[in-house]
């Protein structure tokens, strides 16, 4: 089986949090703020009449919504990230995108400043059946 083809768009917000599981006196547990990449990654096939995979003006406007959700906001007052790790932002942002973007394959996270990210695959998914 070929792997399919590989297609991404990125989008970046600026916004605050803190981690409520930080020791107390930990800079972690004090309101601070980050500028995030998000890059949203989608496996398929170029369609045969349009030569595309999925496009990008679609998944742009699909990204939108939750770039507007988490851009200039206190991460930890978004529904659902009340534990705003790149873990948890990553799942999130895959939770908001995975039923509006066909062939949804990771979702990337990162803080450029401190170099570090995350890489979020899905739910782990059960093994095909030898019949499958």
């Amino acid at each position: 089986m070929s792997r399919p083809m590989r297609i991404y768009k990125e989008f970046l917000f600026e916004a605050a949090h803190y981690l409520p599981s930080a020791p107390i006196g930990h800079p972690n547990s004090r309101v601070h703020g980050h500028s995030f990449r998000a890059r949203v990654v989608i496996d398929g096939e170029p369609n045969a009449e349009t030569g595309l995979v999925f496009h990008f003006d679609d998944l742009a406007a699909a990204i939108a919504d939750a770039q507007d959700a988490l851009d200039h906001r206190l991460l930890n007052e978004v529904e659902g990230l009340d534990m705003p790790t790149l873990e948890r932002i990553s799942m999130w942002i895959w939770s908001r995108l995975q039923n509006r973007v066909p062939g949804l394959a990771e979702i990337h996270v990162s803080r450029d400043s401190c170099h570090e990210g995350v890489i979020y695959t899905g739910a782990a998914r059960p093994a095909p059946l030898a019949a499958e």
